[in-house]
């Protein structure tokens, strides 16, 4: 699971894109994106270096603290090899603030169809977030086929996921919010869950205390949980995969 997938572009400002099929590919690689709340360029360092050491080579740096994108363009610039993104992306400016600063991907906490536009014109893949079935029936519209359901623990957790997913054959859910490592693992063992978000790994306190081991720690037990889960998971019988897809 350490191991990310080729991107299979690259921007004409020398950083690293990915095509939305490449994203989803990262994120079944991973099935983990921590959410890390990161401000300046040397937290987006260490934070990055210490995800590494913990075999989780993805980051999604939301944009709540005013030094958020620069910490984006440091990984950007020194960890070719993580899969940085921009979280909290709300308003159309932030987009081309965040990829401007290398960001590969982008997550919102809800759906707005001028954000998701925008993405689109700067060919950057993103993951918006919905959270009721009026919500995903919008995003469909849109053609998106990767949704972030958050806040997914409040929202109902995994029973929410399955509830959701049901309407919406071939839909892949990114569930977010209250996430944790006690039942990190009720969520990746549905199907249509594609990875699962969640800051117990990059804790903020964590952070602040410049507890790199600790976040390496963490991450490198949810990875491992990750894997010994994805391991277990029902594999679909192939005439359910043939009655989906004709559905789809």
């Amino acid at each position: 699971m350490s191991s990310t997938p080729e991107p299979t572009s690259t921007a004409t400002s020398g950083t690293t894109r990915l095509t939305q099929a490449a994203l989803v590919a990262a994120l079944e690689t991973t099935r983990l994106v921590p959410v890390v709340v990161a401000s300046g360029a040397e937290e987006g360092l260490n934070l990055a270096a210490a995800l590494l050491r913990g075999h989780l080579p993805v980051a999604e740096v939301t944009l709540r603290l005013p030094g958020a994108v620069d910490a984006i363009a440091a990984i950007a610039e020194d960890f070719p090899e993580v899969v940085v993104g921009a979280g909290t992306v709300v308003r159309v400016e932030q987009v081309d603030e965040a990829v401007a600063a290398g960001a590969q991907f982008l997550v919102s906490p809800g759906l707005s169809e001028a954000v998701v536009e925008r993405a689109r014109e700067l060919d950057v893949p993103i993951v918006p977030g919905v959270a009721t079935p009026s919500d995903i029936m919008r995003a469909v519209a849109l053609g998106i086929d990767v949704v972030k359901l958050f806040p997914a623990k409040t929202l109902g957790g995994p029973g929410a996921v399955k509830a959701l997913a049901a309407p919406f054959p071939g839909l892949r859910f990114l569930p977010t919010g209250g996430i944790g490592a006690d039942d990190l693992g009720d969520y990746l063992m549905i199907e249509q869950v594609v990875a699962v978000g969640g800051s117990w790994m990059v804790d903020r306190a964590l952070v602040q205390g410049e507890d790199w081991d600790e976040v390496s720690r963490r991450s490198r037990a949810a990875v491992d949980l990750a894997e010994r889960v994805i391991a277990a998971r029902p594999q679909p019988h192939p005439a359910d995969d043939a009655a989906t897809g004709a559905r789809a």
